[in-house]
């Protein structure tokens, strides 16, 4: 919890401002036992009635300030607090978005979510708790016990027994019930995870009719949940009547002994109800800063998991200094590539060598996890190579600055993104101020501006989170047109056509043929028909390039692409 205090400096004078007023509001708490001895044993004893109203008024005047005290210390707590939350959240929302695709992978999204949601949370309850009980509490325990020897001595001892006692009894239940509050935000995790696969996947799970199954897995993790909060809850069940076993023992044996005092003369009455009155503010103090100390158990395990995150460091990081472009080189050039997933065992590229000349399309093929979408992240650099260089122009992709190689690069993933927000706002991501003109222009390159137009509202026509209100051959069409808005250097379809029909797709390719001159195109499919009239293909089997060549040179020399293409022959012929 110490390494995030820095997310606390703008907020220095009301980290000071809280705690000082709680620290009054305790002093006047522990003023008003005496006060309620001396009307007893003065006002009472004589029935001096103007005496008991003068001190009522004064312990009226004490009980006032100490809310205005309360109040002011909760206000100066809260804002301290909430800009704690704030900053710390836009903190780490600001580094996971730093992070690149393998931190990210590391961790998952379903944590990274909990972290900055209940984690955070949970951290910023803590900083509150702690600013309005951290002095306030140990003030009061220490305050009340040396109250105490001021009224007697000899009844104090009885002070110094209970308040270890007290204490241990909460050391006990805290001991015991931190680990719970460790685990429970673990299964946190866990249930993120659970809502976030089936939310996202709701349609798959009711077309295998998977809800049962995926309602009883829900169910047993929430009761995991469950079990480890009730168990968390018995053990916290024991901390109040424990603590006042021992408060009230603590108070029967301040009566008896009190009462004996009393007879011999040695104390007053008032001053046995004061005593009363301290061990009775102890009991509430030591509650409360039992209360404190789950809370900060909670907030520090919230905070380890924050600092995880804050402790990855992007893999991926920007080099200063000017770039120099070499116009006679290739516009791409891959160099003796290999590359490996992290905590992988074996490559996912090996040894990968071929140079794309500007203007040329390039179609990129092969099986299942051959390595496809892999090569073209290299391009964008969502990954850095193992072994091996990348070049853009002859420069190394890892000397460019983020911001000018994403420039260069059009990507269209093989998942279709779209966000919530009209067809102008998501055509706009490439380009903020690109016109109607430009945008029309992608659409109909994309085949998109008949569908765009059929709608009432054309381009300000709202589309919902996800592109749900889209069938997935629109989505499709419409990341690919937010693509080439601002017409990129290289254009990336990874497997971008899949929801198309073979007409569709045959009009796409001859349009970014036709409409792209000078820009540099990769083509990754599964399907023959849309790379086969590329410049040259590469074909991957197993992270190893196969073959490279045009359609024809491959069909006569690549045992693999011959054998891809015999098996969507029927398909091709269909098209």
């Amino acid at each position: 919890m110490l390494k995030l205090i820095r997310f606390l400096k703008e907020y220095k004078k009301e980290c000071v401002i809280g705690p000082s007023f709680k620290f009054l509001e305790a002093c006047f708490e522990l003023i008003v036992p005496l006060i309620t001895a001396s009307i007893i044993d003065t006002g009472i004893k004589n029935h001096d009635i103007a005496y008991i109203y003068k001190m009522g008024g004064v312990m009226v005047f004490f009980g006032l300030a100490g809310l205005v005290c309360s109040l002011t210390a909760q206000f100066f707590a809260a804002k301290a607090s909430m800009g704690f939350g704030t900053a710390l959240r836009t903190a780490l929302f600001k580094h996971v978005c730093s992070l690149s695709y393998t931190e990210i992978d590391e961790i998952g999204a379903p944590s990274l979510m909990t972290r900055l949601t209940g984690d955070i949370n949970q951290a910023q309850s803590g900083v509150n708790l702690v600013l309005r009980l951290f002095l306030r509490s140990p003030f009061i325990v220490v305050g009340a016990v040396i109250m105490a020897f001021f009224v007697n001595v000899r009844l104090a001892l009885i002070f110094l027994i209970a308040t270890p006692v007290i204490g241990a009894v909460i050391y006990f239940v805290m001991s015991r019930s931190i680990p719970y509050y460790r685990r429970i935000q673990a299964i946190l995790d866990r249930v993120s995870l659970l809502t976030r696969e089936n939310l996202a996947g709701v349609r798959v799970i009711r077309a295998f009719s998977k809800q049962k199954s995926e309602v009883e897995d829900f169910n047993k993790t929430c009761d995991s949940l469950m079990n480890g909060q009730v168990a968390a809850g018995k053990i916290g069940a024991l901390l109040n009547p424990a603590t006042y076993v021992v408060v009230n023992a603590a108070i029967v044996a301040l009566i008896w002994g009190g009462g004996c005092q009393v007879d011999i003369g040695n104390l007053t009455q008032g001053e046995v109800i004061a005593l009363v009155n301290y061990m009775s503010q102890i009991l509430l103090a030591l509650v409360a800063l039992a209360n404190l100390i789950v809370a900060f158990t909670k907030a520090s395990a919230s905070a380890v998991r924050i600092n995880e995150v804050f402790k990855l460091l992007p893999s991926l990081t920007e080099k200063a200094g000017e770039v120099v472009f070499q116009t006679d080189k290739p516009r791409i050039g891959f160099e003796s590539v290999s590359f490996a997933y992290q905590k992988s065992e074996t490559d996912a590229l090996t040894d990968i060598s071929f140079s794309v000349p500007v203007g040329a399309t390039v179609g990129v093929i092969g099986g299942t996890g051959a390595g496809k979408s892999t090569l073209v992240n290299l391009i964008a650099r969502f990954y850095d190579v193992t072994r091996g260089k990348v070049l853009i122009d002859g420069a190394d992709v890892r000397d460019l600055p983020f911001a000018l190689l994403r420039r260069k690069i059009g990507v269209v993933p093989q998942k279709a993104v779209l966000f919530k927000g009209s067809i102008r706002d998501n055509l706009r991501w490439r380009k903020k101020d690109a016109s109607d003109g430009e945008i029309w222009q992608a659409l109909k390159i994309a085949q998109g501006e008949e569908f765009v137009k059929s709608k009432p509202d054309g381009l300000d026509t709202m589309i919902e989170q996800g592109g749900k209100n889209l069938s997935g051959g629109q989505r499709q069409r419409l990341t690919i047109a937010r693509a080439l808005v601002g017409r990129p250097e290289i254009l990336i379809l990874d497997d971008s056509a899949s929801a198309l029909d073979f007409a569709t797709d045959a009009k796409l390719r001859k349009a970014i043929k036709q409409e792209t001159q000078g820009m540099t195109v990769f083509l990754v499919s599964q399907r023959v028909s849309t790379i086969k009239n590329a410049d040259f293909i590469v074909v991957l089997d197993d992270g190893k390039a196969v073959g490279i060549g045009t359609h024809e040179e491959l069909t006569e020399n690549c045992p693999v692409y011959r054998e891809i293409c015999l098996s969507q022959s029927e398909k091709e012929d269909a098209a």
